[in-house]
């Protein structure tokens, strides 16, 4: 058992980068010392969650990339969270990013709002993507 624990032990910390080993508690035992490498991780997940909510709360399309990117960008953003046990429901994440476009796509958020069904995201994508390019050839100044 103690050399099965010391080639274990041996594995992770080779398989671990210096600046990150550096960080985690040493110690004899592979389970304790996985203990700790979990642990270290668990904080740095939660900074992370922490920081995406941030980063979606804070985000605005501006229309230097295509309202499409930003989208996605939103969605990638909601898959992270919902991967760190923070799920956002689809319905919720839709009308979050109606909130983050910007005064151009008014008259699109009340017509949105006015409709009964709710759109799943890629009704969402197809249906801004139109209003962006409907937005372009109406306001040359708006891309």
């Amino acid at each position: 058992w103690e050399r099965s624990n010391r080639i274990s032990l041996m594995i992770m910390k080779s398989s671990i980068s210096v600046v990150i080993r550096g960080a985690i508690s040493n110690s004899n035992d592979a389970k304790t010392y996985l203990a700790s490498v979990e642990e270290q991780f668990k904080g740095s997940s939660k900074a992370h969650a922490s920081t995406l909510i941030m980063k979606m709360l804070t985000t605005r399309y501006d229309g230097t990339s295509g309202v499409r990117e930003h989208i996605m960008m939103m969605n990638d953003m909601a898959s992270k969270l919902k991967g760190m046990e923070m799920a956002i429901s689809e319905g919720f994440l839709i009308h979050f990013i109606m909130t983050s476009l910007p005064v151009q796509f008014g008259p699109f958020k009340i017509n949105y709002n006015i409709q009964k069904e709710k759109w799943k995201m890629s009704e969402l994508i197809a249906m801004c993507v139109q209003e962006e390019e409907r937005l372009k050839v109406e306001r040359p100044d708006f891309a």
